[in-house]
């Protein structure tokens, strides 16, 4: 076939873009399998499937980071090599990645101009590309200050700003990877404001995303992967969430979990105006004062890095206190060590699992002991108990669904999924008296989610008192009995779930302090 010719941004704007038979293999995994797809300008489609299913595979051979091994990709009904992300900016692709790649020392327009030629030579012309900026920002909504420096900038701007990158670049398809994880509810439908525009201008999006309302809200057509194949494609309007779960995992899934009517009992878990610092030395927590019941989930809900870390590691002893205090069940345990809070029954579920709940060259059998490696019965005068442990071990991988060739795999060699898994056999087993649970179902895909949100609704129901802190609005309204919003290290308050609206939490995350009826 013909080579379509490069274009210069602005000519020749792509009509359509087909993917047909994509096959793609890694060492001991096929992660597309003959994978048909297609995207049209004015149009968004959205792209679904659980961890592993290939998304993002497919998504990275279209932007130049992956070489097929097998099919083409046709622009315009034309076949194209893309060799890499540049070749792909050139064909006039765009991709917007989860973890944004901007450089926070440096203003928007310099972000914006960095890599590209300049039309004097090697002076930069900032002066042109801010007035551009601003003719973009006001076609499609994207307010932001040319001259404002990355860091200064909330999450949602940051966005803006990948998104006018692109754009400045000539973009006339732009992959969304995941757009709203980090967005307020307020924030998401400017954001959704942004691509109907975009849509309506004859962009096509390509939208990658867990949260099934937002695909019905927004895209035209869903195509599903599973396993590395296309098992759906089809218009969205017509499908449930049901539908899309069901297409994802392959059968009957519950969207919403079912949760009985709590049985409150005491207060097992109190900060007292606690102060504590960032990882920067700024003020981490400005005087946090929350409780947490026995047999509720409490949600701490808030846009990203605005102390939900630190709030968690100051409860669970790995991070100082300056001011203030921390109860357990009545005992002012602050200061205490991790292993001391473990014997008063409080259990950690990290946020960055990998990293600070195990450890990656350890088997199932080693990290599910962790705690209680010295401990009888799994110690005697010194040495480990290998029958004993592996027992216990088949019995917690059997209880909790752990997909594990055996208990002797490496850690490292497991999904996400089934590696929160061994996390939850661990610290459930223990049969804790407060949970502190960070961020879940971060990364997880729909089956593992649900398989999390039905442990911590047995949790309590057992009377475990659990203080859920997730960035996931939905996550947050789906499991609360009560919900407390923090902004900037501080609470902004705390509601009844039944009384909380997604707009009202939305406000007191972006700052905006409403009058509340407390909880």
């Amino acid at each position: 076939m013909a080579q379509v010719e490069k274009r210069v941004p602005g000519t020749e704007r792509i009509q359509t873009v087909e993917m047909r038979g994509i096959t793609k293999r890694f060492p001991g995994v096929l992660a597309n399998d003959k994978v048909d797809f297609d995207v049209r300008a004015g149009e968004v489609h959205a792209l679904l499937g659980e961890n592993g299913a290939g998304k993002s595979t497919l998504m990275k051979i279209l932007y130049g980071m992956y070489a097929p091994d097998e099919g083409e990709i046709l622009i315009n009904d034309t076949h194209v090599e893309i060799h890499s992300p540049t070749d792909a900016i050139q064909y006039g692709i765009g991709m917007i990645h989860q973890h944004f790649m901007l450089v926070e020392t440096l203003t928007v327009t310099e972000n914006v101009a960095l890599g590209l030629p300049s039309s004097r030579g090697l002076l930069t012309d900032l002066d042109a590309v801010s007035k551009r900026i601003r003719e973009l920002a006001q076609v499609y909504g994207l307010q932001v200050d040319p001259n404002a420096y990355i860091w200064q900038l909330a999450v949602g701007q940051r966005q803006r700003v990948e998104i006018i990158k692109a754009l400045y670049r000539g973009a006339d398809l732009l992959i969304l990877d995941e757009p709203t994880a980090v967005l307020t509810p307020q924030e998401v439908d400017e954001f959704f404001a942004t691509i109907r525009q975009m849509v309506a201008e004859g962009h096509a999006i390509i939208f990658i995303s867990h949260k099934l309302h937002e695909v019905l809200a927004i895209s035209q057509r869903v195509t599903v992967l599973r396993d590395g194949k296309r098992v759906a494609s089809r218009e969205t309007a017509g499908c449930t969430k049901a539908d899309l779960a069901r297409m994802m995992v392959g059968r009957e899934i519950r969207v919403m979990p079912e949760k009985p009517p709590a049985q409150v009992g005491d207060v097992m878990l109190e900060l007292r105006q606690v102060q504590a610092q960032s990882d920067l030395g700024t003020a981490g927590l400005k005087g946090v004062s929350l409780q947490v019941y026995a047999g509720e989930i409490l949600g701490l809900a808030g846009v990203s890095g605005n102390g939900q870390r630190e709030l968690a590691q100051v409860v669970c002893g790995l991070r100082p206190i300056t001011s203030g205090r921390v109860l357990l069940k009545n005992e002012d345990v602050t200061g205490m060590l991790p292993g001391e809070l473990t014997k008063r029954m409080l259990a950690y579920i990290p946020e960055e699992r990998m990293k600070d709940a195990m450890i990656q060259q350890f088997t199932v059998c080693e990290n599910i002991i962790l705690r209680d490696h010295n401990k009888p019965p799994y110690a005697q005068r010194g040495f480990l108990r290998h029958n004993i442990i592996g027992e216990y071990t088949d019995k917690l991988i059997q209880y909790f669904k752990v997909k594990t060739p055996s208990r002797d795999t490496q850690a490292r060699h497991l999904s996400g999924g089934n590696i929160q898994k061994v996390v939850l056999a661990r610290e459930l087993s223990r049969q804790p008296r407060v949970l502190v649970a960070a961020q879940p179902t971060r990364g997880l895909d729909i089956g593992a989610t649900e398989y999390v949100h039905n442990r911590l609704i047995e949790e309590r129901q057992k009377g475990t008192a659990i203080l859920l802190i997730s960035e996931d609005l939905d996550e947050i309204l789906a499991l609360s009995d009560r919900i407390a919003v923090i902004y900037e290290g501080k609470i902004m308050g705390v509601v009844n779930r039944q009384e909380a609206t997604a707009e009202q939490l939305g406000l007191l995350m972006a700052g905006v302090k409403e009058e509340l009826t407390p909880a």
